[in-house]
This record gives C-alpha cells, structure tokens and sequence, in this order.
C-alpha cells in the first residue's frame, strides 16, 4: 500500500493538467486519455460527478479503484461548494462593503454632485465597469439630468426628456414609475418592484427611493457599460446594483434637501437683508425733530412688504406726512412700495399740493402699477401749524383720523380711489383744521382686520380708542400701545401692520 502510486489529473484545452500526487520521472509523459475504448491506459479512471477530472493509479488489483474514485469525487465537490460558498461570500462582502461607502457619503457629503462622484466612482469599481453615469429626476422640466459620471466628461451631456423614447435610461426610468404605480403598498414599500435594463455591454438601473409617505419612486438611473475582462455584465451586477440602488437614492436624496435647505437659507437671509433695507428706505421720526412730534412703525407680515410711510419737511413751517398701503404683500409688494417711497419724496417738495403730489406720483408710476397689476392706496397730508389747517389728500386709504383732544375722531374721507384705478390729474384735495394737541393718526388694514383666537378683528374702534386714552403722551408712545393692544389681541400677523401719529 506504501508503493501505490496516485495521480489527479485535470482535461483542458492544452491536454492534461496535474493537479495532486507525485509529479512525473524525468522523461515520463502524461496518460493517454481517449474518450473511451481502446487506447486508454491501464490504471485510469474517471472521476465520477467531476468531469474532465482523471484519477491514475497503480495500486494491487486487491483495491477497489471505482470506491477511491467515488472518495476523490467526493473531495472534488466539496472544495468546488466551498469555491462557489466562497464565491458568494466575495460579492456579499462587495455589496457590503458599498453599502458601507455609500452609508459614509450619507453622512458627511452634502453637495449631490461630489455624492454623485462618489457613489458612481464605488459602483463601477465592483461591478468593472470603465464608463458609468447617474441620471437625477428633475421633477420640474420631468428629465434626467446627468450629475456624475465615470469614465467620461458628462458635463456637456444635455438633460434625456423622460418621454423619449430613444434613450434606454428614460425607458428604465418610465417603466420603473408604471412597476411602483401598479405594485401593491407592500411591494412599494419593499422597492423590489422595479425593472432594470441589461445589454450585455450595457446596465441601466433605476434608483429608487420613498417619499414621505413611504412610498417607492424612482428618482433616477445609473447606467454602467465597457466592463473590465469580458465586456459583459451579468444578472449578478444587475442584483447587485439593484440591491443597492436604494442607498444611492438615500445619497441623492440627503444631498438634493440639504442644497435645498441651504438656498431655502439664502433665499431667506436675502429676503432679511432686503426687509433690513426697505425700512432703512423710511425715515425715521428724528428727521422731523424740532419741528414737530412724530412716532412711526412699520412691521412686514413677511420678510418685505408692501406698507410704508414718508415724513418730508416742506417750505415755511409745514411738514408732510404719507402712508401707503400696495394691494398685496410680499416681495413684488417691496418693489412698488420702494419704488413709490423714492418717488414721492420728490414730487411732494416739488408739488404745490398733496392733491398735485398725487397726480405727480401716478403719472410717474403708472406703467409699473399697470405691469403689475397692482394699485395702493395713499394718504398725503401737509400739517401747517401756524396757519392751523391740515391740507390733504387722500386715494383710497380708509384708517385715516383727525384727533381733537377732548372730541370724537374725525375721519378724513378719500377724495379719490386708490392709485392705479383711478385717472391722473383728478384727485382733489381737502382742508380740515389743525390746532394744538391735534393727532394726525393713520394706519393700514393689517391692524384693523388682525383676528383673534375666536375670530373677531380688531377693528378701528379699538385703535382709537388706544389713542384717545394714550393722548397726552408721545406720539412714539402712542404708537407702541396701539401695538402691544394688537399683539395682545391676536397671536398672529398675518398682513403688514404700520401705525403713524403726528402731534400738532
């Protein structure tokens, strides 16, 4: 038993491979291994269950050969179950050794495209591709936007209309959206439910990701071509990449709210610096110091608004006052309201009435407020104290009062609609008088129609009466209680809120 001799030899292309026992004597020759019949060396056997595998051996005829074939057999296909056992554990440890990277872009990549780059570079590496791509949704213009590539210079790559029906991607991309409408919630839920597209040389896979009812949408596609060695991808790649394409959906995802967040942020830092600036645009009261006494706030219900105000120091002892008040609110409210600040400044020195102001100012503001289909109301008063009368004009404003000290507010009526919906050169004007401790009081509808919690508004009977028991003090004071009164009525804002007091 100690003189057998065994040999395992393995059939290729190139004829017989030794794979264990002694190796061959010098001069010695592989067997002859016919197909079967006649030819065929004596002490060769086939290996049974392992084809292409001989076993040589010269043992007593005492043993049975077929037996230590079967052994050897048997040895054979278990080194090949832990070769394929093997096999799967490397591309396990490959997948997860993505999903790792990819994990790691989540958190801590915030631009898309660098975790575009990222992702796209990590996926071609397992799979071997040279070329790759990653495809983004753009919900906006419904195309796929090209964000990373691989391989290949993809920023002149022109957006793929989901529609078109030439690309591969924009197919992989609609015929996933119709698999995730039709699915059922567990299926959608599970985004095993999509469809890929897989060319041989080319993989196209869509990714996928739930929204924020945890549904499963496709938000774009990877594509992988020219594959390393064979250019081939398997269904293994397609397992694969689909496998992990909802990580990479993650990836686009986090990366697509942050940027989005980020410009939320400076959108919102823009619209402060711009509010920061529109009441920089008013005056503040001191412009009119010596002269008389003045309190003035204006509070945007958004970042900028569409209320202001203007004090203007005109010849002799007069003063003007304005407020306005633009049809909406909001940013395209700021510009008429900045560009009618600016404007009216100059036509009130250079008018010879509030009622000429006014016309001056339409005729300089008309095309914008016909543009924008917008108008504004407007009061303009010049205050003379030593003449003692109150000359205004007034287009549209309803909260505009005169208040005596010791008698019931006067309204000061419009003597023309608002700007923008009536006629230049038709405002008249009116004259009421104005002696001392007379209150010049205006405000804007965010006051007066503000609800509270039961939905009552506020009212112009509540602002004046706040004035009438405010009356003696500062106009600056009596414009912050009409605003603690407000705040302590309602407990939101909801339009912009401006309160102007001139004290005779």
């Amino acid at each position: 038993m100690a003189d057998a001799r065994f040999r395992l030899w393995h059939a290729n292309t190139n004829g017989l491979e030794l794979v264990a026992g002694l190796a061959l004597e010098p001069g010695e020759s592989p067997p002859n291994v016919p197909a079967t019949g006649a030819g065929r060396e004596p002490g060769l056997i086939d290996v049974p269950g392992a084809p292409d595998y001989y076993l040589e051996h010269d043992a007593p005829e005492s043993w049975d050969p077929v037996a230590l074939g079967r052994v050897v057999s048997e040895v054979l296909l278990s080194e090949r179950d832990v070769l394929k056992v093997a096999e799967q554990l490397a591309r396990r440890y490959e997948e997860i050794d993505l999903l790792y990277t990819i994990s790691d872009v989540l958190g801590r990549t915030l631009d898309l495209r660098e975790a575009a780059n990222v992702i796209v570079r990590e996926v071609s590496a397992v799979v071997g591709a040279r070329r790759a791509s990653i495809l983004v949704h753009d919900p906006e213009g419904d195309q796929l936007r090209v964000v990373a590539g691989w391989g290949v210079d993809v920023s002149d790559f022109t957006p793929v209309p989901v529609d078109d029906e030439a690309s591969v991607a924009a197919k992989v991309f609609r015929d996933c959206e119709a698999v995730l409408r039709n699915a059922s919630t567990a299926t959608q839920g599970s985004g095993g439910a999509t469809r890929h597209y897989r060319g041989g040389a080319f993989l196209s896979v869509p990714i996928v990701y739930p929204d924020s009812r945890g549904v499963a949408r496709p938000v774009g596609v990877i594509n992988l071509t020219d594959r390393v060695e064979q250019d081939i991808f398997t269904e293994a790649h397609a397992k694969l990449v689909s496998a992990i394409a909802p990580q990479i959906g993650a990836a686009i995802e986090n990366a697509r709210l942050v940027a989005l967040d980020q410009q939320r942020q400076r959108v919102r830092h823009e619209l402060e610096l711009a509010k920061d600036l529109q009441l920089r645009l008013m005056p503040a009261p001191g412009v009119l110091e010596g002269a008389v006494d003045v309190g003035a706030r204006c509070r945007s219900a958004q970042s900028v608004g569409g209320d202001f105000y203007n004090f203007v120091r005109l010849p002799g002892a007069r003063v003007g006052i304005m407020l306005g008040d633009v049809s909406t609110h909001g940013f395209s409210a700021a510009l008429i309201m900045a560009l009618v600040l600016s404007a009216s400044a100059i036509h009130a020195v250079a008018a010879e009435s509030p009622e000429n102001a006014l016309d001056r100012l339409l005729d300089s503001i008309r095309s914008e407020l016909s543009e924008t289909e917008m108008y504004l109301s407007l009061f303009y008063g010049a205050a003379d104290s030593d003449a003692g009368r109150l000359h205004y004009a007034n287009a549209g404003h309803p909260h505009a009062f005169r208040v005596p000290r010791g008698a019931p507010p006067e309204r000061l009526e419009a003597t023309a609609p608002p700007l923008g919906l009536g006629d230049a050169g038709q405002t008249p004007g009116a004259v009421v008088p104005w002696n001392d401790g007379d209150l010049l009081v205006l405000f804007s509808d965010g006051i007066t129609e503000v609800p509270n919690a039961a939905g009552e508004a506020f009212g112009e009977s509540r602002v004046l009466e706040v004035v009438r028991a405010h009356h003696d003090e500062a106009a600056a004071a009596i414009v912050e209680a009409v605003f603690a009164e407000v705040d302590a009525f309602c407990e939101s804002q909801k339009d912009d809120q401006t309160v102007v007091v001139l004290k005779a």
